[in-house]
C-alpha cells in the first residue's frame, strides 16, 4: 500500500512539472498565465488529479485564470498524458489554492500580536545566562 502512496505522489510531481511548463511556455491564451500551478494530487489509480492553482490579483483575475483552465483542460490532459507517458491521462480538476491567502492572514495577525511578546524575547536574548557556576 505503501508504494502505491509514494508512485502517486511522484507522479502527481511530474504532472505538476508538466502542467507549470505547458501553462508558461505553449499556452497561447493570455488569461492562462495568470494561474500558478502550486499542487497537485493523485489517487493510487493515476486516473484523476486535483490540481491546485493560486493566481496573483484581484477576484477578477482569480475567474479569468478558472475560466482559461476550464477551457484549456482537455489541452493540458491530452498533453500531460503523452508528455508523462502515462498508460491513462488523468482527468484534471481545477481547485483554487487558498494556503497563501491563509499563511499571509495568519503572519498578519501574529505581526499584531508578537511585537510586545518579540520586545520581551530581545530583552531575555540579551541577558546573560545563569550557570551552575555563577550559583556556586
Amino acid at each position: 500500500m505503501k508504494k502505491d502512496n509514494r508512485r502517486s505522489q511522484r507522479v502527481a510531481d511530474v504532472v505538476r512539472a508538466e502542467l507549470s511548463r505547458l501553462i508558461l511556455l505553449e499556452a497561447h491564451d493570455k488569461d492562462l498565465h495568470l494561474a500558478t500551478i502550486t499542487d497537485v494530487e493523485m489517487p493510487p489509480d493515476l486516473r484523476s488529479a486535483r490540481v491546485f492553482y493560486s493566481c496573483l490579483g484581484g477576484e477578477a483575475e482569480r475567474e479569468k485564470a478558472a475560466e482559461a483552465l476550464r477551457r484549456a483542460a482537455g489541452f493540458l490532459r491530452r498533453e500531460v498524458g503523452q508528455r508523462c507517458q502515462l498508460r491513462y491521462a488523468p482527468e484534471l480538476h481545477f481547485l483554487f489554492d487558498r494556503s497563501l491567502e491563509r499563511g499571509a492572514r495568519i503572519e498578519e495577525l501574529l505581526h499584531q500580536v508578537l511585537p510586545a511578546a518579540s520586545d520581551d524575547m530581545d530583552e531575555t536574548l540579551d541577558a546573560p545566562r545563569k550557570t551552575d557556576e555563577d550559583e556556586s
